[in-house]
C-alpha cells in the first residue's frame, strides 16, 4: 500500500489551512454580506461567532483528522466502527463538491475579469459601463461558461499534483502574497474621494440592524470562511504530521482569515461608498466596484491603473484557487483511499461533476434566470443551502462527535500533543466547554433561526 503524503512542514500546514480559509469567502462574499447586513454591527457578530463557536469546531475537525489520519468517511469508519456516524463522513463529501461547483463559477468571474485586466479594458471607462459589463456579462451563455471551465481544470490540474507537489507548494508560494496585496488595494481605497463614509460604515455600528436574521448570516459566514463542516479541515488535518501544535494551528488559521476579510472589507466598502454602488449590491459588489477603483485610478497614473488591476485580478483568482483547491481534495482523498481508484480518476471524477452542476449554476444568471428552487435562482438555492445548512450541520455533527463521542483522554491527548504543550494543556478546560455546550447550542439556534425566516 502507497504511504500516505504528510505536509512537509508547520509553515506549510498552516498556509494550506490558511489557503483553504482564506479566498472568495474573504474577498468576494465577505464584503457584500457586510453590505447587505448593516456594517459594522455584522462584523461584530462575525467576530464574536468566529471565536466562540467557529474555532472550536476547527479544532474538532483537526483532531478527528489528525487521529485517524485518514479521508472524512474513513475517519467516521477508524473512529466510530459500526455506527451511524459514517453517514457524516459521506455528507462531508458530498458538500464541499457542491460549494465547489458554484464557488467555481465565481472564480471564473475572476478569470474574466484578469483577462479584461490584462487587456487594459479597465483604464478610461466610464463607471457605469463597467457596472453593465458585469450584468451582460454574467447573464450570457457562454462565456461565463467558458471561464468556469478555466477555472474547475486549474483546480484540477493543482489537486492532481499531490499534497506535497501540488497543494503544499502552491499554497506556501501564494499566501504570503495575498496578503501583501489586499493591503495595498485596502490602503488606496480608503484614500479615494468620498471613501470615508465606507470607512465609517465599517469601523460604527449601527446596533438597530441587529436581528435574527443577521446572527444567522453573520454564523454562515464564519462557516463559509473558515472551510469548516464540509470535512475541508479535517482532511488537510489528515496529512499533519503528530508534533504539530493544533492550537497554534487553529488560531493561527482564525485569526489569518478575520485579518484578511477585514482588510477585503476595507479594499471594498470605501470604493462602493466612492463609487455611488449600494452597499447591499449583492455577489457582484466586488466585479462591480474594484473595476471602479482601477478607472479612478487611470485618470491619474494609466501604467499605475493597469498594473493594479493585474495584481488585483490575480490575487483574486489565486484566493479562489488556494479554497477551491481543499474542497476538491475532500472528494480526491475519499475516492483514492476508500474505493482505491488513482489520483488521476479520482480528480478527473470530482472535476467533471463540480464543472457540471457549476454549468447549471452559472446558467442561473442567464439563460435559467427563470428557474426557481423555493424562491431561489439555481446559485443562490445551493450556495443558502450549504452556507445556512449544510455547513452548520457538518460543523454540528463534528462537534458533537469530539465533545461527546470521543472520550476526554484521546481528545486531550490530540489537543495535547500527550501533555507535551503546556500551553494547550491550561486551555483543554476551556476549549473542552466550548465543544461541548457553547458551540452546539450556538449552531442550534441559527438552525432555529433559519427555520423561522
Amino acid at each position: 500500500m502507497k504511504e500516505r503524503e504528510n505536509f512537509g512542514s508547520r509553515f506549510a500546514v498552516i498556509m494550506a489551512m490558511a489557503g483553504s480559509a482564506i479566498g472568495l469567502g474573504n474577498i468576494w462574499r465577505f464584503p457584500y454580506m457586510v453590505g447587505e447586513y448593516g456594517g459594522a454591527a455584522f462584523i461584530i457578530v462575525y467576530i464574536l461567532a468566529s471565536f466562540l463557536l467557529v474555532l472550536p469546531i476547527f479544532f474538532a475537525e483537526t483532531v478527528i483528522g489528525r487521529r485517524s489520519r485518514s479521508n472524512t468517511f474513513g475517519a467516521m469508519q477508524k473512529l466510530a466502527p459500526g455506527t451511524r456516524w459514517k453517514w457524516l463522513g459521506l455528507l462531508t463529501i458530498v458538500s464541499p463538491i457542491i460549494i465547489l461547483s458554484y464557488y467555481s463559477v465565481v472564480g471564473g468571474w475572476s478569470v474574466e475579469y484578469l483577462f479584461k485586466a490584462l487587456a487594459f479594458d479597465f483604464t478610461g471607462v466610464p463607471a457605469d459601463e463597467i457596472h453593465e459589463f458585469f450584468g451582460r456579462f454574467i447573464s450570457s451563455a457562454w462565456e461565463p461558461i467558458l471561464v468556469h471551465t478555466a477555472f474547475v481544470a486549474m483546480v484540477g490540474g493543482i489537486v492532481l499534483a499531490g499534497v506535497k507537489k501540488g497543494i503544499e507548494k502552491f499554497t506556501k508560494v501564494t499566501m504570503p502574497i495575498l496578503f501583501v496585496l489586499i493591503v495595498v488595494i485596502a490602503v488606496y481605497s480608503i484614500t479615494l474621494p468620498g471613501a470615508g463614509k465606507g470607512v465609517e460604515y465599517l469601523l460604527k455600528p449601527d446596533f438597530s440592524k441587529m436581528s435574527a436574521g443577521m446572527v444567522a448570516a453573520a454564523m454562515g459566514q464564519a462557516f463559509f470562511s473558515l472551510s469548516l463542516g464540509v470535512g475541508t479541515i479535517l482532511t488537510y488535518a489528515s496529512y499533519m504530521r503528530k508534533d504539530e501544535n493544533i492550537l497554534a494551528s487553529g488560531v493561527g488559521t482564525a485569526v489569518s482569515d478575520l485579518v484578511f476579510a477585514v482588510l477585503a472589507g476595507f479594499a471594498v466598502m470605501p470604493a462602493v461608498f466612492a463609487a455611488g454602488i449600494a452597499p447591499g449590491a449583492g455577489p457582484g459588489l466586488v466585479f462591480e466596484t474594484l473595476p471602479f477603483i482601477f478607472n479612478k485610478m487611470g485618470s491619474a497614473i494609466p501604467w499605475l491603473s493597469a498594473v493594479m488591476a493585474i495584481v488585483f485580478f490575480v490575487t483574486i483568482l489565486v484566493a479562489a484557487l488556494t479554497s477551491a483547491i481543499s474542497m476538491m481534495e475532500v472528494g480526491v482523498a475519499y475516492l483514492t483511499e476508500e474505493k482505491g481508484m488513482k489520483r488521476v480518476g479520482a480528480t478527473l471524477i470530482v472535476t467533471l461533476f463540480a464543472w457540471v452542476v457549476g454549468i447549471l449554476c452559472s446558467l442561473s444568471f442567464g439563460p435559467l434566470s427563470g428557474v426557481r428552487l423555493l424562491g431561489n435562482s439555481i446559485f443562490d438555492f445551493l450556495d443558502k443551502l450549504c452556507s445556512n445548512w449544510l455547513l452548520p450541520a457538518g460543523g454540528l455533527l463534528f462537534t458533537i462527535f469530539v465533545g461527546w463521542k470521543m472520550s476526554r483522554s484521546d481528545v486531550f491527548d490530540e489537543f495535547t500533543n500527550g501533555g507535551t504543550l503546556r500551553a494547550n494543556v491550561r486551555l483543554f478546560k476551556v476549549v473542552w466547554f466550548l465543544l461541548r455546550y457553547v458551540a452546539p447550542v450556538g449552531i442550534v439556534v441559527v438552525f432555529a433561526t433559519n427555520l423561522l425566516m
